[in-house]
C-alpha cells in the first residue's frame, strides 16, 4: 500500500513532488483514507430520536427569539 517515488537524475524538487502527487491520485490511497476518516458512525435509533427532539425544541426557541427581535447568540 505504500507508494515509493525515487528521485531521478537531474530532477527538480517540484517535478518530484508532482510525480508523487500523481502517483497518489492513481493509487487511490487518498480516497480510501478519506472514506475511513469521514465515515459516519452508526447511532442507535434512540439517540437519533433524542437529537431530532432537541432540534425541534431549539428551532422553536430560535423562532420565539426572532419574533421578539433579539439577536441570536
Amino acid at each position: 500500500m505504500a507508494l515509493e517515488v525515487k528521485r531521478k537524475e537531474r530532477e527538480t524538487n517540484q517535478s518530484l513532488i508532482y510525480r508523487f502527487g500523481k502517483g497518489m491520485q492513481k493509487s487511490g490511497i487518498l480516497i480510501r483514507k478519506r472514506a475511513v476518516r469521514f465515515r459516519k458512525s452508526i447511532e442507535s435509533p434512540q439517540t437519533e430520536k433524542k437529537a431530532a427532539l432537541r432540534r425541534e425544541v431549539m428551532k422553536k426557541q430560535y423562532e420565539k427569539i426572532k419574533k421578539m427581535g433579539k439577536p441570536r447568540r
